[in-house]
């Protein structure tokens, strides 16, 4: 039994409407619930859910709905009520705080949040061990606090807000872009110059995550997403430069270089197929996140260190 489950709740009824007539079972699911499609196709292998009475199972994920369908969801908490566990014995580097707010070093491998109530291992089980106080806050549930993302294997500068208020104030200058973001990053190749460039990027593939350039700028599930870079220091092969992207994109750093030409080191999504460096992730660093009196900065992270010492020329 997954740790957001109740079998004690009553189930959810689900009606279709004439809007919904047609519509495939999983999207259905994923609109009516606030979920994602994953989520409602894991509702029907874990056989959660039934229309009019009768069982439905994961081969049913694009079943055409019929006005009036009744579906049932048994055991589902909303994305909301969902409580992730606190782990005070997991480590948490605190960079800078302040009133609602604090910036914390994320190692790389290091999920932001879990997926899953269960899950541990994540930023967020830490931090709510430290600041009950953000369970709740901005999205709440098991995003609770997290005013924006880094990948997985990204390491570096992530702020979390303790207060409501403050995660309010603090989303707002991100989607206004008053957001300074500074990283670090090798990248395979000599990079001689610095530049900006805007590409309209779309996401191929959700899990596992992919991001394209778009063929089209002007394509509907495609965004304009800024970037501006300067070499910092050549290396033997590669080049440490500093990147400073305007918008806030998936992937957005590591699918330019890759587009630029210069992928990063360790990138095995988006790098060559063959990468000599001995990187064992890909090789971006959040150095520095300054906003409205925010300004938190965190030194290289150790594998980051290592590899810049053993390529420096």
């Amino acid at each position: 039994m997954n740790a957001d489950d109740n079998p004690e709740s009553a189930p959810r009824l689900l009606v279709a409407g004439d809007a919904d007539v047609r519509l495939r079972l999983d999207r259905f699911l994923a609109r009516r619930l606030g979920i994602s499609r994953v989520e409602a196709r894991r509702l029907l292998a874990e056989g959660r859910v039934a229309r009019d009475g009768h069982p439905l199972a994961l081969r049913h994920k694009g079943l055409a709905l019929t006005a009036s369908d009744a579906i049932s969801v048994s055991g589902f908490v909303p994305p909301r009520e969902r409580r992730p566990l606190a782990t005070p014995e997991a480590a948490l580097t605190v960079l800078a705080a302040g009133e609602g707010w604090v910036a914390v070093d994320k190692p790389s491998g290091c999920p932001v949040h879990p997926l899953r109530a269960d899950q541990v291992g994540t930023v967020l089980n830490a931090a709510l061990a430290r600041w009950p106080e953000m369970m709740g806050v901005g999205e709440g549930g098991l995003r609770s606090g997290v005013v924006h993302r880094l990948d997985v294997d990204t390491s570096g500068v992530l702020l979390l807000a303790t207060r409501e208020e403050a995660w309010r104030r603090l989303r707002d200058l991100f989607a206004a872009h008053r957001v300074e973001k500074v990283y670090r990053a090798i990248v395979l190749g000599r990079v001689d110059r610095e530049g900006t460039i805007e590409l309209p990027l779309r996401v191929a593939r959700s899990r596992p995550a992919r991001v394209v350039v778009s063929a089209r700028a002007n394509a509907r599930d495609a965004r304009a997403c800024t970037l501006s870079w300067r070499p910092l220091a050549p290396l033997r092969g590669a080049t440490l430069v500093e990147a400073r992207p305007v918008t806030g994109f998936l992937h957005q750093v590591r699918v330019t270089f890759a587009h630029l030409g210069w992928p990063l080191a360790g990138d095995r999504l988006y790098g060559p197929a063959t990468d000599d460096t001995g990187a064992t992730r890909h090789m971006l660093h959040a150095a520095r996140l300054a906003l409205a009196g925010i300004d938190a900065a965190c030194p290289d992270a150790a594998d980051f260190a290592a590899l810049l010492a053993k390529f420096r020329l």
